[in-house]
């Protein structure tokens, strides 16, 4: 008798909550809600096991009490099972656990809602459109669409979020747009989602139109940092650095972004992409919180930019820091190494991947060392190294070595290396391109020729690099020969005219002092 009170005030102690040695059900139910709510499911398990000896189940409330429970205590497995002893579910009983299951279970559980008769409501609706979202099934979630407005749910901003994040995440932004626009209401999670939504799919022009309209539209958006990353990975990818600058200048004003992680890793990659490294140095160095991503996202801006010695000493700074880095910090850095030259160093870094911080080279990190050892000549040690991956070669450490190969006209590794990519990467021209690049400049003029016939027999034409600039806010792109004569001519008038007043003011300031 002395243990059962003992485990009785364990309960009370844990749970805050008054009762009588044999609680009843409505008591009981309290119990468990308050341990849901604490995330303590070791008093709750107790509080199930005493109301399966004392009797008291089945009983509806205290049963989805238990689902409640478990669900809040990360324990989906017990919730699952204590559902499926139910005799009837309820309604609240679905909707917690379709809040709480991955979407293929939560997508077999709304079928089982429907099939009992059941009507589902502004909770179960929106998870099961998540889980549409994250799988993803667009023609599911669009049965749900038709679903949402036969019960009238569209009104609920809920539902209708869920609906528009859908969308956005497969891809269908024309239908997320109609959504977006019949809402009667839109908080700060639909806005961010339509400005996610666009950045995703890479459509510049309406990221930076929604994002500028939640700004203006959108209560407390200007304080909201969360589309903030999306819009300057937009900004970075197509070198708009001064739309990106306009947001940093607001993301200073309203939000003082040192304290946002994610908004200054962001910066940080955008203005090294947009060619401004020393202000990358500067956002990094005010971040007051920096995670292992901002580390990483500072290597690799030295990296592209040649500056290997700077990339390894950010990289020596934050192991001095205690922070571990993480396979995407090891990519950063070989990467660095490679376009740096830094052979010597690339090598032990590599080494001390497994060796030091126990991290697992992947074949993206075989390809940097492949691709390090190919530019500085070491062809052979790039093959050893291919032939001891513990995986099998994918396409990206082929094509390193293929590369690698044509920059130093190694026909016979090239054509290995060549033929390998045929296999992998079928409808890749930059393939062909490359090995007949190799074929020309050795001289061998058939097996360009030949080359070159089988491209026109498995229909590739290699799209032609272009460089593109923004005038007013329109993108102008120049290919090689498309330039007209007549404008060429212009051209290089006004680039002569301006290399002359170049030189004239540097003349100028060096000689200031004789004037």
């Amino acid at each position: 008798m002395g243990g059962g009170r003992s485990r009785f005030f364990f309960w009370r102690e844990e749970a805050g909550v008054e009762m009588a040695p044999r609680p009843a059900a409505g008591r009981l139910s309290v119990l468990l809600r308050r341990c849901a709510a604490a995330g303590a499911v070791q008093p709750g398990a107790q509080a199930h096991a005493r109301a399966v000896v004392g009797g008291w189940l089945p009983d509806a409330t205290v049963e989805s009490d238990l689902v409640l429970l478990y669900c809040r205590c990360c324990e989906r497995e017990r919730a699952r099972a204590v559902f499926d002893g139910m005799r009837s579910p309820s309604m609240h009983a679905y909707n917690v656990l379709l809040a709480a299951s991955p979407p293929l279970a939560a997508m077999e559980l709304f079928g089982r809602l429907l099939a009992a008769g059941l009507l589902p409501d502004r909770y179960a609706v929106p998870a099961a459109l998540r889980a549409c979202a994250e799988l993803p099934d667009a023609l599911l979630g669009a049965a749900l669409h038709g679903f949402s407005v036969r019960l009238g749910l569209l009104a609920n901003v809920f539902v209708a979020g869920a609906l528009l994040d859908m969308y956005a995440k497969a891809g269908l932004l024309d239908d997320a747009v109609r959504v977006f626009d019949q809402m009667p209401e839109r908080d700060a999670v639909v806005w961010n989602c339509m400005v996610t939504g666009f950045a995703r799919a890479g459509r510049a022009v309406e990221a930076f139109e929604i994002f500028s309209r939640a700004q203006v539209e959108a209560m407390n958006m200007s304080r909201d940092p969360r589309a903030v990353p999306s819009v300057l990975n937009i900004c970075a990818k197509e070198g708009e650095l001064l739309k990106g600058r306009e947001i940093h200048g607001r993301m200073v004003r309203f939000l003082a972004f040192d304290s946002d992680t994610a908004v200054g890793n962001a910066l940080i990659d955008m203005y090294a992409k947009c060619g401004r490294v020393n202000v990358s140095q500067e956002v990094f160095s005010g971040m007051q919180e920096k995670n292992v991503v901002s580390w990483s996202t500072m290597i690799n801006c030295y990296g592209i930019h040649g500056k290997g010695e700077h990339a390894l000493r950010v990289y020596k700074e934050m192991l001095s820091q205690g922070v571990k880095p993480n396979q995407i910090t090891f990519t950063s850095v070989l990467s660095s190494c490679t376009h740096s030259g830094l052979v010597t160093e690339g090598r032990k870094i590599f080494e001390t991947m497994i060796k030091v911080h126990g991290v697992q080279p992947t074949a993206e990190h075989y390809a940097c060392m492949v691709d390090l050892f190919g530019r500085a000549g070491a062809i052979e040690e790039a093959i050893e190294l291919i032939r001891k991956m513990p995986m099998e070669p994918c396409a990206s450490v082929w094509g390193a070595l293929l590369s690698a190969c044509a920059m130093h006209n190694n026909l016979d590794v090239g054509e290995i290396a060549a033929y390998r990519l045929f296999e992998l990467e079928e409808s890749n021209a930059s393939n062909y391109v490359t090995l007949c690049g190799i074929y020309d400049t050795i001289g061998l003029s058939d097996d360009v020729a030949g080359l070159r016939s089988r491209m026109r027999e498995l229909g590739m034409v290699k799209t032609p690099g272009c460089s593109w600039v923004d005038v007013k806010g329109r993108a102008i792109a120049f290919y090689q020969g498309s330039i007209p004569r007549n404008v060429r001519r212009r051209m290089i008038w006004v680039l002569n005219r301006l290399l002359d007043d170049m030189a004239n003011s540097d003349f100028e300031d060096e000689h200031a002092d004789l004037y």
